[in-house]
């Protein structure tokens, strides 16, 4: 008899049920603005921001209303201006360039690696054109980042870390979004925290703290910030800082700040049902795993795997297979962006050249998301049906 899966890849986990009561708090008091606080009242997104920051081991945090918006928040307040050229992934998901887009900037895409991280000796070549580099640790892949931070501090290239996929991963025991100059999150229901939309931004720097709050919308309302710098860094700059206003809300903050507390938790159990997925997938022909570095910390919200050199037909074919038996699968490599899986080419409003190498390694890229809905078993049962419909079509005609 052929298995089939039965379960939902997008069906999360319901909110805590402390998240739940704190949201209904909110939502009883009716004070949702982040600046409607009753006296002596400590907000529910200033409270966020201040144990993220902790979290993290930042001195600041922004709440803001969605990844994208903290990228592009991110992108103006270490002064980019439209016109400017920005660095980026070739294998980034579409709000990446979007945020550089948004901000009148102009993307330059660097090359991906078969792990799946950009490529370094490509990022080199490329460090003269931009003085900013926006590092997307697409779908939880950390490149060589000690290597990285020296190439661009030597070229003194600016790093955003776009975290969305990231959000408690490290490299070598340093937390992903610590080493740039600035870290953004993602809160959407997809992600690690769950609150429907919803970004956070850390920094070390006063200064891009103060700007990033700011822009975000403050109406002058910063003292009311509990992980900002002092009044006097916003002196410097509250006359001269557009607001383009995108803050998170109190009910948002309230549902995410007890998911945070379980952030670890939760770590451990999508990487156990990562591995579970991986070790059923190693040996399958045709098919090549991506390697995780022993230094990467990761969290495997999602897993990638590699049909390198397939044609287009036969990796459809894979798709739709699975597909028949309950398993979806979501390729890079397809003509046409559908859903998520975009590429760099599919963004015509940024200017870009056939770089073959990644053109390779995209055309191959097959993703899949591990909810925490999925049980160890389902896990295992994925990696049969995949590997099954992998070899079957692998052995149909010989490369």
């Amino acid at each position: 008899m052929t298995e089939t899966f039965t379960g939902s890849f997008t069906q999360q986990e319901p909110i805590p049920d402390d998240a739940i009561e704190a949201a209904l708090a909110v939502l009883r008091h009716g004070r949702l603005h982040r600046y409607n606080i009753a006296p002596g009242e400590l907000g529910e997104t200033a409270l966020l921001e201040q144990e993220f920051a902790a979290q993290m081991g930042a001195k600041y945090c922004l709440a803001v209303s969605s990844g994208g918006y903290a990228m592009a928040t991110a992108l103006r307040a270490v002064g980019v201006q439209p016109g400017d050229r920005v660095l980026t992934n070739a294998f980034t998901l579409a709000p990446v360039p979007g945020a550089i887009a948004s901000v009148g900037a102009k993307p330059v895409f660097v090359g991906v690696t078969e792990g799946l991280t950009i490529d370094l000796d490509d990022l080199e070549s490329k460090l003269g054109q931009a003085r900013v580099l926006m590092l997307s640790h697409m779908r939880g892949h950390l490149c060589d980042m000690d290597r990285l931070m020296e190439l661009c501090g030597t070229a003194g290239v600016t790093v955003i870390e776009d975290c969305a996929h990231t959000m408690g991963a490290a490299w070598r025991g340093q937390l992903s979004g610590r080493q740039g100059a600035i870290g953004c999150y993602s809160c959407q229901t997809y992600k690690h925290v769950n609150s429907g939309e919803g970004g956070l931004l850390i920094t070390d720097d006063k200064e891009l703290a103060a700007k990033a709050t700011m822009l975000s919308g403050s109406y002058m309302l910063y003292e009311r910030h509990l992980a900002a710098p002092g009044p006097e860094v916003f002196d410097r700059i509250k006359y001269t800082t557009p607001n383009v206003s995108g803050r998170m809300d109190n009910l948002r903050a309230a549902i995410l700040r007890p998911q945070l507390r379980d952030l670890d938790r939760q770590v451990n159990r999508w990487n156990e049902r990562y591995r579970e997925i991986e070790t059923g997938l190693r040996g399958t022909p045709g098919l090549q795993v991506v390697e995780r570095p022993e230094d990467e910390t990761y969290v495997g919200s999602s897993i990638q795997f590699l049909l390198l050199d397939w044609s287009a037909d036969r990796i459809a074919d894979v798709i739709s297979r699975c597909a028949n038996r309950g398993v979806e699968l979501k390729w890079f490599g397809g003509a046409e962006p559908t859903g998520f899986t975009s590429r760099y080419d599919s963004w015509r409003y940024a200017d870009s050249a056939p770089m073959p190498t990644s053109d390779r390694v995209l055309a191959g890229i097959i993703d899949m998301r591990v909810p925490l809905t999925f049980s160890l078993e389902d896990c295992r049962l994925i990696a049969r049906i995949i590997r099954d419909e992998v070899t079957r079509i692998h052995n149909q005609v010989a490369f």
